[in-house]
């Protein structure tokens, strides 16, 4: 399996059937190589997975990320060889522990600490099979430790709300070979005020959340930072905003710190999907 340079992260759960068709078409006919969506409230992973591989010609379709408290490793496994058989081989599973809240307040399990938990279901995704660490999965890494596991055990890292100095690090830990896809949130719009209200507004929840806090802490960020929707400093690196050319410039340092493929997640006012449209156009030649 190939994956090229670019590809589109986008929230599957605000679109319908034929609004999900139309954006693999958008982002298929500007020449992406692949469209990465979250494991959502609305829609199952994998079923999902099966209507937009069948709803493009030739993208990667990409799970970021598929929780790994929704389904056993073996059930995973399954689904990632059938998906595979069924659709020529354009599917990569990419896992994530996910959050305290969605594990144990909306599904009801234990949240386990990561790093084991991680490993006990690569254990049973996996097994003794050979060559497993080359099969078409992807982890959601972001501390040292994760990421070393990733590097020992798949495909690559899937890192999502870090900075061009994260995915520096995490370069130097994976192994040649290996991807190393970055999500980076993109907002074309020349008024810096306007672009940071928007982009406060798609963080928004995520500040709460732990995982992605205590990584932001070691990237240099300060609490007071985090504070009250975040500081511009730290709204300006999670939302890469400006012109066209500016914005390509912040994916640009992502290549240079040595990312292999970036996920530009577009950022618009709710349901704007001119802007979104307009966004994944102007962006295609980065």
């Amino acid at each position: 399996m190939e994956l090229g340079r670019l590809g589109v992260w986008y929230p599957t759960d605000r679109l319908d059937g034929p609004q999900l068709a139309a954006l693999m078409a958008t982002i298929e006919d500007h020449g992406y190589s692949a469209f990465w969506y979250p494991e959502s409230r609305g829609y199952e992973t994998l079923a999902l997975a099966g209507f937009l591989l069948g709803a493009s010609r030739k993208l990667v379709v990409g799970s970021s990320i598929a929780n790994i408290y929704a389904r056993d490793g073996y059930a995973a496994r399954r689904g990632m060889i059938t998906l595979n058989t069924l659709y020529g081989d354009r599917f990569i599973l990419g896992l994530g522990v996910s959050h305290r809240p969605a594990v144990e307040g909306l599904r009801g399990h234990h949240y386990e600490k990561p790093l084991p938990a991680m490993r006990a279901y690569l254990d049973a995704l996996q097994g003794s099979e050979p060559g497993a660490a080359d099969w078409p999965v992807m982890i959601a890494a972001l501390g040292p430790l994760m990421l070393k596991l990733t590097a020992e055990r798949t495909k690559g890292a899937l890192p999502y709300n870090v900075t061009p100095d994260h995915t520096s690090k995490a370069a130097a830990l994976r192994r040649p070979g290996q991807w190393l896809a970055v999500e980076q949130k993109v907002c074309i719009e020349p008024d810096r005020a306007r672009a940071r209200a928007l982009g406060r507004a798609e963080l928004s929840r995520y500040m709460p959340l732990p995982n992605y806090r205590n990584n932001w802490l070691r990237l240099g960020f300060t609490e007071a930072e985090l504070a009250d929707g975040g500081s511009d400093r730290f709204i300006d690196a999670m939302v890469v905003s400006g012109t066209a050319d500016e914005v390509k410039a912040g994916l640009r340092a992502h290549f240079t710190a040595g990312a292999t493929h970036i996920c530009l997640q577009p950022v618009h006012a709710e349901g704007d999907w001119a802007h979104r449209d307009a966004m994944i156009a102007a962006l295609a030649d980065t």
